[in-house]
């Protein structure tokens, strides 16, 4: 791994990192968001005790996902060549989830990786992303169900990506294999949920507080 590989994946991890859920709880109703809900410092428990807070952990989750990708296509231009940089970007893309999912700041206890994971693919696959957000919609619409939106939707973006992006380009296989293990990482973080919704004990998503 080259030093310019080696510093876009620490960044790329690290930014995944930073806990906006817990420092907005911390910050501004001084409470421990892991204590409350699920545990969980992600946008839909931050939620369930502030919607607005819950919103803007949702675009600051996405943001540094975003960052990470953005950072990684900077870092690594044109003349590293074009199969190299697909794998920076892709490498980038899978860093800033598990930062997310594992951050050094919370001995390695984050949160689920679906926006990280939005905000990192959007930047690389946005018309995939677009269909994913539509299944995500959709099932939450019908359903009321977080937890088996996100599964659904992150099982359903390697797909997307591979029909729209990979088979007419097969020098994007670098970005589609990070999106099937960042599809696998948020199917396994989800676990206790679908063995929730396979008992019928899932809570449905509500902005109600409590």
């Amino acid at each position: 791994m080259n030093k310019t590989l080696a510093f876009t994946t620490l960044i790329a991890y690290l930014l995944g990192s930073i806990p906006f859920g817990y420092l907005l709880v911390r910050i501004f109703q001084g409470a421990d968001i892991r204590s409350s809900g699920s545990g969980n410092i992600g946008a839909t428990n931050v939620a369930r005790s502030s919607p607005a807070l819950g919103l803007a952990t949702l675009v600051l989750d996405a943001a540094k996902g975003f960052s990470a990708v953005a950072l990684a296509t900077a870092l690594n231009g044109a003349a590293s060549g074009l199969q190299a940089r697909h794998s920076a970007i892709a490498l980038a893309a899978l860093m800033a989830v598990v930062g997310h999912m594992f951050p050094v700041w919370l001995r390695f206890r984050g949160g689920k990786g679906v926006a990280t994971g939005v905000g990192a693919f959007v930047a690389i696959v946005p018309k995939a992303i677009l269909l994913a957000f539509f299944v995500f919609a959709t099932v939450l619409a019908l359903f009321r169900y977080v937890s088996l939106a996100s599964v659904v939707a992150a099982s359903v973006l390697p797909a997307a990506i591979f029909v729209m992006y990979v088979r007419p380009d097969w020098k994007m296989v670098a970005i589609l294999a990070s999106s099937v293990i960042v599809c696998l990482l948020i199917v396994v973080k989800h676990s206790g949920n679908i063995a929730r919704l396979l008992a019928g004990s899932e809570p449905r998503f509500s902005f109600r507080r409590g």
